[in-house]
């Protein structure tokens, strides 16, 4: 997807299922915040459905999911079927947390971008998203001639 030159990158971060920590999620927002992005995050024990449909109403340009309790496997091809579903194709979705290397390749394939495990710099999230997620040029301009 791209984002018109009139406003900055939308990042929808959120927190699905019932883990209760939310520190990262918290910090990779603030990160994006910082570096010009426009934030919405949805808070705790989210599910898919409400994630989605949070997406929609924000019109956003890339979801974060931060994800702790090992149902990442469920969870995130759960969301990128209502994302596909809904007609978002386009909305990057990324992940960050606890996720075993082996889950890594399955997840992509799900639909997952990107997946940023323990350790991730806060600057790598904020650089894949700015690489994937690019303003229109302004002869970007659709015509019906």
């Amino acid at each position: 997807m791209t984002a018109p030159m009139n406003r900055h990158i939308r990042v929808l971060v959120a927190k699905p299922g019932l883990d209760g920590h939310d520190r990262g999620a918290k910090i990779v927002a603030r990160a994006l915040r910082d570096a010009g992005m426009e934030v919405i995050y949805t808070g705790l024990r989210q599910t898919p459905e409400q994630i989605v449909s949070a997406a929609v109403q924000e019109d956003v340009d890339a979801i974060g999911i931060s994800i702790l309790s090992g149902a990442h496997n469920t969870i995130l091809p759960r969301i990128a079927e209502l994302l596909r579903h809904a007609g978002l194709d386009d909305v990057l979705l990324v992940v960050g947390g606890i996720i075993p290397d082996e889950d890594v390749p399955g997840l992509k394939q799900a639909g997952v971008a990107a997946v940023f495990q323990p350790g991730a710099s806060t600057g790598d999230i904020v650089d894949f998203i700015r690489s994937h997620v690019r303003p229109e040029t302004p002869n970007a301009v659709a015509s019906d001639e």
